[in-house]
């Protein structure tokens, strides 16, 4: 790892050098809220219902983690755009969220 030097002369220490983060483009809860109710709108729907392994497995494929994924998923479902199935293997739209 490379070392950036802070003083000069004898009392000279060396500390690591910083690495840079990408940043996350779903980090905030709303992003992504966001694709998932993207990709929810492309999942197949059976008997109202969509799985959430594929949901977030297709939310993992686009950069999401799965802690970003909680996140958006706890917001999708607090701002009433879809529902946990009581199982929890399942996502459903609410009524009147569901796309065309």
């Amino acid at each position: 790892m490379a070392e950036t030097k802070l003083t000069e002369g004898p009392e000279s220490r060396h500390v690591p050098a910083m690495k840079y983060v990408e940043p996350r483009p779903y980090a905030k809860p709303e992003a992504a809220a966001a694709k998932l109710i993207e990709i929810a709108q492309g999942l197949r729907v059976d008997e109202g219902r969509m799985s959430v392994g594929k949901w977030n497995d297709a939310f993992r494929a686009a950069g999401g983690n799965v802690t970003e994924y909680s996140a958006g998923r706890d917001h999708a479902i607090a701002s009433g755009v879809i529902e946990m199935h009581e199982c929890g293997g399942f996502i459903m739209w609410t009524a009147g969220a569901q796309p065309e």
